[in-house]
This record gives structure tokens, C-alpha cells and sequence, in this order.
């Protein structure tokens, strides 16, 4: 049996390149060759823990994928070998590829089983670099996180946060016509939102939210000498409780908060003090409909998403990678390469 090589998490805070069996598609899959696998907030969590039950102790990472079509069964249609194609790693039979599932990106090769075009791949052209499509997925997950908040051209945004995600929000808002700031407390960050199209940056570490907005985005008092931003849009991508104590007290009445961020601890939230602005707050998980609408943005302005890649590393350097995206403040987007 022909092997590959695959990480895998087998134990707490360990994380290994084991040889394992290269996959044979069936008449209905398709064998991937993985040419890039991005690495995710949540691959930490997962060495952290020890992996994903049932399968803690022996969890495949790895499901923000890109990669080229090797083999085709016989029963699958609108697929062809050499095909590039951007996975979604929820339709897969065998669990979410990836995150707790039978079989992870960070490998060799994947399996994408019942392989059917627009469901569980899609085809992305050849000249889009790997690194750059692989970004399919997070960027699915920003854009539910938009989709979430209900944007119209001529709003005003904020993105607490200027990781991947809320610069995948970024892009995704501005793509829509509305102007968006993006608030952190990292100057490179903040950097790096400028270049990719924030209207304005903040650093909340140095600056007064709340006045800063009001210059950028208008006036919108509640009720007399209540100054409060015109600003329509919230978008959490920081999940840090200041995000949220912040809204709370800034939020114009209709104003939209949508959370895509993990928060870690509970959050106080006063509904009485927020019951005159009449605060939409909608939570954000995954991209039901979203991983490949996101697509032909990426597609479209392939230049701007690359932008968000602070490192690639080849598979290799597997371990230096997953290190290196641990490692707060070392690095905001690594994607891992595969050679040809």
C-alpha cells in the first residue's frame, strides 16, 4: 500500500508526522493532492487538548485546503484530474475533515468522498497561487459573519480585531460599499488594514474609541448631549470582553453587533441600558451556505486576500509552522505549501 504523510495530534500538546495509507477513491470520490493547507485558531486548541474525541489522541489536522485532483472515480461528474479545487471540509461522510473527522488537510493527500462540484469542491483557476485559495475557508467564515450583520452599500462598519478574519470582514464589507474602520492594538495589524482598504484604523490601546468614530463616522446621539457614533455595523473578531463592554456603551439605536469570535469566558451584557438603542446582536459560526459564495471574491481580488498571508511555510517545516502560529504576536496568517 502506497503511504503519505499526515499530521496528526497524539497527545496533549504533541502533534506528529505520521506515515499513514494514501487513500484510493471509490467510484464516487475523488483523491486530492493537497498543495496548500492553511492553519487555523483552532489547531491550537486542538494540540492543546489532546485532539478531538472519539479520536483524542490520534486527530488529523488540517481543513483549510487547496489543492489538485489526482484521481477521479467513475461515477463522478464535473470533476477531472488536474483540476485546482477549494474543499469544504463540513460535507465530507467521514466527519469535518480536519477537526475531529477521520482524515485532516495538513496531509499529503485527502479523500473527498461522494466528491461532487459545488457541494463538497470547487474549482478555483490555475492561476490563483495555492497559499491564496487556500484561504477559501476562513474567508467562508468571515463573510457569514457579514452576511450575519445584513450590510448595504452606504453604511458605516467597524472590525474590532485585524486577524484573518476580521480582515477577511474587512474586504468582504468593502467589496459591498461600506465603509468600514478597523480597530486593534497592534501596529502592524493596523498596517496591514490600511493597505488592504480600512477606510481608518484605530489602536484602542492609545486612542479614545468612541470620540474617534464619531469623527469618522458622524454623531448619533440617543437623546440630547448623548454623542454616540453613526456607526451601523459591529464586527467582533477579537473576542476579547473590551469588544463588547465597548459596543455596549457606543452602539447608536438600530445598530447591528455580529460575533464571529470565540469568547472563552462569559460577557456581561446589560440589556436594560441597551433596551432604547435596540441593539441587534447576531452570533456567527461556521458558513452554512457561505464556503463557496466566497469563492469568486477570492477569485476576483485574489491580490487583496493574499495580502492577509503573513507566512508560508513548506510541509517540511510542518512543526515550525504549527509553532510559529502559536506563538502570540509571531504571526497572523501561516499557510503550509506542498511541493508540486
Amino acid at each position: 500500500m502506497s503511504q503519505m504523510r499526515s499530521v496528526v495530534v497524539t497527545g496533549a500538546g504533541v502533534t506528529e508526522v505520521l506515515d499513514v495509507v494514501r487513500p484510493t477513491p471509490g467510484p464516487t470520490d475523488a483523491l486530492l493532492k493537497v498543495r496548500a493547507c492553511g492553519i487555523c485558531g483552532s489547531d491550537a486548541m486542538y494540540i492543546q487538548i489532546g485532539g478531538i474525541p472519539p479520536r483524542q489522541g490520534a486527530t488529523p489536522l488540517g481543513h483549510e485546503i487547496a489543492g489538485e485532483i489526482v484521481e477521479v472515480g467513475g461515477h463522478v461528474r464535473d470533476l477531472h484530474v488536474g483540476d485546482h479545487v477549494v474543499v469544504n471540509p463540513m460535507a465530507a461522510a467521514t466527519g469535518f475533515i480536519g477537526n475531529g473527522g477521520a482524515t485532516g488537510g495538513l496531509a499529503d493527500y485527502v479523500l473527498i468522498d461522494n466528491a461532487e462540484l459545488g457541494r463538497s469542491v470547487a474549482i478555483v483557476p490555475a492561476h490563483i497561487p495555492w497559499e491564496v485559495a487556500a484561504l477559501n475557508e476562513p474567508m467562508a467564515v468571515a463573510r457569514h459573519a457579514v452576511n450575519r450583520a445584513n450590510p448595504v452599500s452606504g453604511e458605516r462598519a467597524v472590525v474590532f480585531g485585524a486577524g484573518p478574519i476580521g480582515l477577511g470582514a474587512l474586504i468582504d464589507l468593502s467589496l459591498r460599499g461600506v465603509d468600514t474602520v478597523v480597530i486593534d492594538v497592534q501596529p502592524s495589524r493596523l498596517a496591514k488594514a490600511l493597505e488592504i482598504g480600512a477606510q481608518a484604523v484605530i489602536d484602542s490601546s492609545t486612542e479614545d474609541v468612541a470620540a474617534r468614530l464619531i469623527e469618522l463616522h458622524g454623531d448619533a446621539p440617543l437623546r440630547p448631549g448623548d454623542s454616540r457614533p453613526g456607526t451601523d455595523i459591529y464586527i467582533d473578531a477579537a473576542g476579547v470582553p473590551a469588544v463588547i463592554e465597548t459596543v455596549q456603551k457606543i452602539a447608536k439605536h438600530g445598530a447591528r453587533l455580529s460575533i464571529p469570535a470565540v469568547h472563552k469566558k462569559p460577557v456581561e451584557v446589560d440589556f436594560g441600558a441597551l433596551l432604547s438603542t435596540e441593539l441587534t446582536i447576531t452570533l456567527s459560526r461556521g458558513y452554512p451556505t457561505e464556503i463557496f459564495e466566497v469563492t469568486n471574491d477570492i477569485i476576483a481580488a485574489w491580490e487583496r486576500y493574499g495580502q492577509i498571508i503573513s507566512h508560508t511555510v513548506p510541509f517540511d517545516r510542518v512543526q515550525e509552522a504549527l509553532t510559529l502560529s502559536m506563538t502570540p504576536g509571531a504571526a497572523d496568517k501561516v499557510v503550509v505549501t506542498f511541493d508540486a
